[in-house]
């Protein structure tokens, strides 16, 4: 038997990982920018994770939710308090497309409606809803389509009053910060308009916050900027470090009752003990304050070079267009200069997703191969 061979490969190894750093099998250094898709948050093999983890496991490793288990009214206090968010109720799972089909789930059930409005280069994930709701055809089968998805231009709002009063919304769907469609920012307006429209058409707004979320962007979620609150918001990455981990944040208005939703490996001790040591490393090491101001000196210097066009983000979720091919681009800067950044939707578009813990040394190291890549020819050969 082998792999289903579904994922594009670079020719790597990696087998060791230290703060914003991984390791080949061949003993070479990379300087991570990419963070594995957003989800590495505090950095590779933390030893407050590590520890955290490692007494778990001595203790139990899973049990089902069949049972009592206080960690997950740990890590539901603990993520209320940072958030902003304590009022609100915690329902975990293991994945962001399992976070976004549950938050469309709820709304559905909370509504009575089924159409939900969502925005054009948005993703939310691969399961069946979910992945209708994303903007790529080429990953949705025949099965995805159900007709309740209705996709819209994003800064919209127009568009967003007419298709309302025509047809009944159970929710309005968003990315705090479309993160695969390219770093596209909502307005913070039209973040509150859409509060508004979903006020007053008795529907919910959820927030996808699974790349955005957990200081990403340099504040705790990226709707935050926009001083609105959501109904749902759905979480993942970075919120477990690698850990599998996924949840649901949900407005105490929407009631629960046995058997509206359920998970297996959702919620069990492991994946608690790691979400629960993100957030304490976030808190412990002031990442968010850090994540604003690296973000901040990264789009200083971005800027300054007159190559990169479009330069947008917010904290250490960042986008920019280069001249050549993105996926040339990467490369060079992967093989030549051992930096790994991220692509996007667009041919053009690179993205950078680093650690929230990076600092002097991970910033200057960035420079120093940024100014390299652009002062050579080097042409990469992969075979």
């Amino acid at each position: 038997m082998k792999h289903f061979d579904v994922y594009p490969r670079y020719p790597l190894n990696i087998t060791q990982g230290d703060g914003c750093y991984v390791r080949d099998d061949k003993n070479n250094n990379y300087l991570d920018f990419y963070g594995g898709h957003a989800v590495v948050s505090i950095g590779h093999n933390h030893a407050h994770y590590i520890k955290r983890i490692t007494e778990q496991l001595n203790k139990i490793g899973f049990y089902s939710n069949s049972v009592e288990m206080p960690i997950q009214d740990e890590l539901a206090t603990k993520l209320g308090e940072l958030s902003g968010y304590p009022d609100y109720d915690l329902f975990l799972c293991s994945s962001g497309a399992e976070a976004n089909e549950n938050a469309m789930k709820l709304a559905s059930f909370h509504t009575g409606k089924s159409k939900f409005i969502v925005f054009e280069k948005g993703f939310h994930g691969r399961t069946s809803l979910a992945v209708e709701a994303t903007d790529n055809a080429k990953i949705q089968a025949p099965s995805n389509h159900t007709g309740n998805i209705i996709r819209l231009p994003l800064n919209d709002i127009d568009a967003v009053n007419r298709t309302v009063s025509e047809n009944d919304i159970a929710a309005i769907m968003i990315e705090g910060i479309q993160g695969v469609g390219g770093i596209n920012i909502p307005d913070d307006s039209f973040l509150q308009d859409l509060r508004s429209v979903c006020d007053q058409n008795d529907a919910l707004l959820i927030l996808d916050e699974v790349q955005s979320g957990f200081g990403r962007t340099g504040k705790f979620f990226a709707h935050q900027y926009a001083n609105i609150q959501a109904d749902i918001i759905s979480i993942a990455k970075g919120m477990g470090n690698g850990f599998p981990i996924g949840g649901v944040i949900i407005s105490p208005k929407i009631n629960a009752w046995p058997g509206m939703l359920g998970t297996t490996f959702g919620g069990n001790h492991l994946a608690c003990a790691a979400s629960l040591a993100v957030l304490e490393v976030i808190e412990k090491d002031s990442l968010i304050e850090n994540t604003k101001n690296k973000g901040l000196e990264l789009l200083d210097f971005l800027g300054q070079i007159e190559q990169f066009k479009n330069l947008r983000g917010r904290g250490l979720m960042i986008g920019f267009e280069v001249e050549e091919l993105a996926k040339d681009f990467r490369n060079k800067l992967l093989f030549d200069f051992r930096i790994f950044t991220g692509s996007a939707t667009g041919a053009h578009t690179i993205r950078l997703l680093p650690p929230l813990c990076i600092g002097d040394t991970e910033i200057n190291h960035f420079k120093q191969g940024i100014h390299s890549l652009l002062n050579s020819n080097a042409a990469v050969s992969i075979s």
